[in-house]
């Protein structure tokens, strides 16, 4: 039996999206803020970077406690998000949180890929109770997502190198969240071609034709 346990999509919800929520927040209201300390001026970015860092740290600690595990994704999210917004932090400099999102799409594509090329679709052992499909949709899913993955690696490299914090704070907030919930959202005739076929109330296999 499994130790992950489920909770109310609605805190989950809360836990997942909370924190970005409140970076945005905290990002508006301190733009224009400058404050010293130990002899520095820190920006309304970093100190927004630096309010988001703990509260994500204790939403998914949340998390945790609330379902009995993480995903590999959340831990490696999780362990990016505290070491770059960390030396974003430290160094007073936001460049290296703005990279963090490349470095986790480019992390993910590359455990994916590696995946693929073993014939094992990582992504399954993740996604498999939300989405239960055939080993060959999980093949094709898997080869989609590190193809969106590489494009918003690229994507936000462009953003945050060409444009301004104001414009890379929605599109982390906004564009990405949007991006990849419209990806899923693309994917409904992969899901129903490769779905598995839940067993019928007699034994047999649900869904036939005869």
């Amino acid at each position: 039996m499994s130790g992950k346990r489920k909770i109310n999509p609605w805190l989950k919800a809360a836990l997942d999206f909370g924190p970005l929520l409140v970076f945005f927040i905290a990002f508006n209201r301190l733009k224009d803020a400058h404050v010293a300390f130990g002899g520095q001026s820190y920006s309304g970015f970093v100190l927004a970077t630096a309010i988001f860092v703990p509260l994500l740290v204790v939403s998914t600690l949340i998390l945790w406690r609330l379902t009995g595990r993480l995903s590999p994704m959340q831990v490696a999210t999780l362990v990016l998000v505290v070491v770059f917004g960390g030396l974003s932090v430290w160094f007073n400099d936001p460049h290296f949180f703005k990279m963090k999102p490349t470095l986790i799409y480019l992390l993910f594509a590359a455990l994916l890929g590696f995946g693929l090329a073993r014939g094992k679709p990582w992504l399954q052992l993740v996604m498999e109770d939300a989405i239960p499909m055939r080993h060959e949709g999980w093949m094709i899913l898997t080869k989609r997502l590190v193809i969106l993955f590489l494009g918003l690696a690229v994507a936000n490299e462009v953003i945050w190198r060409t444009m301004s914090d104001a414009a890379w704070v929605n599109f982390k907030t906004f564009g990405l969240t949007v991006l990849m919930f419209g990806f899923f959202m693309g994917q409904g005739k992969l899901f129903s071609r490769y779905a598995v076929e839940k067993p019928g109330e007699d034994g047999t296999e649900g869904g036939g034709e005869g």
